[in-house]
């Protein structure tokens, strides 16, 4: 018994440090965020309990509305949240690799694969689309750098398509809060065999060691059940 209560404390923990670091991420870019998360759950509970005394049933309607408005609380936390977690990461550098390596199903990432000079990088991914090359820093440098890197991975991976992917918010090129939808939205062409044996192939050749931006990033919106 006591190892079960245990175990299931050790499950929950984490995603209570989870929440309270996204919270955290989000107060410092919207201080009003706490205020704004209190006013919709009362607003969302007033409404129901406005419904209830209509129908005359103010506890019965505002029983039923308080899961709603935690819900409804939640939805919204979670939208100002990615938000706010994108904000606090753009200019950085490798603010790329961070949202990169928070996609956390079917794509493993090796942040600054190649840097230049000038601190333009890229970063490789691999999935069952195959590699995709993500480029941050100045356009007009960052087409040889992942041309170079193109030719490479091709040698080591001869066959497998590898995709070239500019973040920034001119034409052609992705931005950082489209980034990770960019990548899953990628027609699938790797078998889950094929996909294991590039990422092994592509292990030896590794990265570079670089600072990557704290703080939760955003996958996708919790389900709700």
């Amino acid at each position: 018994m006591f190892k079960r209560k245990a175990k299931e404390k050790k499950i929950k923990t984490p995603r209570f440090q989870t929440f309270r670091d996204a919270y955290a991420v989000t107060k410092q870019v919207k201080p009003w965020i706490g205020i704004a998360l209190v006013a919709i759950f009362l607003v969302t509970l007033s409404i129901g309990i406005g419904i209830g005394i209509a129908v005359d049933h103010p506890f019965y309607v505002g029983f039923i509305f308080t899961p709603l408005s935690f819900l409804a609380t939640l939805l919204f936390f979670t939208r100002v949240a990615g938000r706010a977690a994108y904000s606090s990461i753009e200019g950085q550098m490798g603010a790329g690799a961070s949202v990169l390596m928070a996609i956390r199903k079917g794509w493993t990432t090796t942040p600054a694969v190649a840097v230049s000079r000038n601190q333009d990088m890229v970063h490789r991914s691999v999935g069952r689309a195959g590699i995709v090359l993500t480029g941050e820093g100045s356009p007009s440098t960052l087409r040889q750098l992942l041309q170079d890197e193109h030719k490479k991975t091709e040698r080591f991976a001869p066959g497998v398509p590898v995709i070239e992917v500019i973040v920034g918010d001119g034409e052609g090129q992705v931005s950082l809060r489209k980034l990770q939808k960019h990548l899953q939205k990628q027609p699938k062409k790797l078998t889950a065999h094929q996909m294991r044996e590039v990422r092994a192939r592509l292990k030896a050749v590794g990265g570079l060691s670089m600072p990557i931006p704290k703080g939760p990033m955003p996958t996708r919106a919790p389900k709700v059940r």
